[in-house]
Formats: structure tokens, C-alpha cells, sequence
């Protein structure tokens, strides 16, 4: 399983819509699930996203958490499932591949 943690210097939902317009058409990388909540100061977008990787002949999904509740989003990345096999979890690099992809979509709004 492959996380990284970053700021980004947009909006919860503006970095979920980046995200999911690079998925779309650079990565072939399908959405299985959305949620939002949003009060008048806080938001937080959540993304589920799934790609088949053949190096590892299994899919891997990206996990995509952003939230602004100290006023700075925060940008959550978890890929996991690319595994073979019940007992191997070695998924070939399909996980850190994963997360890679998503960073470079959002890498100009990074912050630090």
C-alpha cells in the first residue's frame, strides 16, 4: 500500500475535479465512488478511484481524501488492491504507480 500526504493551495472539490479530469483522460482510470460534505467553512471530497495495472494482472484503486478544516487543503492518497494472489500483497509497484499519477495531477498546486 503506497500514501502520501500533501497542501495544495485550491479547493477540496477544484482539486477533486483536477484529479478526476486527469483520471479521465491521461490515465484511463475509472471512479467507483464520490462523497462530499461541505458546511459554510469546511469541506471534504472523497474520490474512489480504479485502474487495472497488467504488470500485476489485477486492479488497484486510489483512494483520494481532501479537506480544509484548518483553512489549508490537505490532500490524502491511499492506493491499495493491486495485490496477487490471497496471501502475496506485491503488487509490482501498481500502488506507488497509482498515487505517482495523482500526485503529478496536482503537483503545480502543491504547496511547500
Amino acid at each position: 500500500m503506497e500514501v502520501k500526504d500533501f497542501k495544495v493551495s485550491i479547493s477540496p472539490r477544484e482539486a477533486a475535479e483536477v484529479l478526476e479530469k486527469h483520471m479521465d483522460e491521461d490515465v484511463l482510470g475509472e471512479i467507483l465512488d464520490a462523497y462530499e460534505l461541505q458546511t459554510e467553512q469546511v469541506e471534504v471530497v472523497m474520490r474512489l478511484f480504479e485502474k487495472y495495472y497488467m504488470r500485476s494482472s489485477n486492479r488497484a484503486t486510489l483512494t483520494f481524501l481532501a479537506s480544509n478544516l484548518d483553512g489549508v487543503t490537505h490532500v490524502h492518497l491511499a492506493a491499495g488492491g493491486g495485490g496477487q494472489g490471497m496471501i502475496f500483497r506485491f503488487d509490482w509497484g501498481a500502488g506507488e504507480d497509482f498515487v505517482e499519477l495523482a500526485e503529478d495531477a496536482l503537483r503545480q498546486y502543491m504547496l511547500e
